[in-house]
């Protein structure tokens, strides 16, 4: 990280020299409109002096210029995920989070289970939201047997034994947010206001 800002830093000169040659403009101009000196200019542009928010500000209003295109701010990478499957007792979970801890986010493929009854329930902590994509889901949660169709939302506390199955005839496919420390998800219908409940 350290090398990156290094680099980064040592283009700001180059990038100053550049900008202002565009222009057309000297630098004894360029300290007229900047207040800033000729010799600081030039240790600026050279590399010889470290750009500070206190010199690069006056510079971008100088050149009509944002200021991370001084500094050319880093492109974020490539924010899409690309989950490696994990197939567990036939069903596939693909990852869509990719740090560790808090709430992670899962895309659950169950093919049709035959056995569906015959496996027990399992508790484990944590709490868990289930939203079915497609299909059908039967949901065992303690006493409750439950069948979720595509659209269905379901919550709980992972403590109550439960068993997740496709009871068929086709594949079901769901989005699964579990929170290891028991996080509860919150969605909100509309935006908060500033009232307090």
């Amino acid at each position: 990280m350290a090398n990156e800002d290094s680099v980064a830093l040592a283009a700001v000169g180059p990038r100053l020299r550049a900008l202002r040659q565009q222009r057309g403009t000297t630098l004894t101009q360029l300290a007229e409109l900047t207040g800033i000196s000729v010799s600081t200019l030039s240790r600026l542009e050279s590399g010889n002096r470290k750009p500070t928010l206190e010199l690069l500000l006056p510079l971008a209003r100088a050149h009509q210029v944002p200021l991370d295109e001084l500094v050319d701010s880093p492109v974020a990478g490539d924010p899409r995920v690309r989950p490696k499957p994990i197939v567990r007792h036939g069903i596939t979970f693909l990852p869509l989070t990719r740090r560790p801890g808090g709430v992670q986010a899962f895309k659950l493929i169950f093919p049709p289970d035959a056995s569906a009854g015959e496996r027990n329930q399992q508790s484990h902590e944590g709490y868990e939201w289930l939203y079915v994509l497609s299909g059908r889901l039967r949901l065992l949660l303690g006493e409750n047997d439950l069948t979720l169709t595509e659209g269905e939302v379901a919550e709980f506390d992972t403590r109550i034994p439960h068993r997740i199955l496709n009871p068929g005839p086709g594949t079901a496919e769901a989005l699964v947010l579990f929170g290891p420390q028991g996080e509860r998800l919150h969605v909100r219908a509309r935006p908060a206001t500033g009232e307090q409940r």
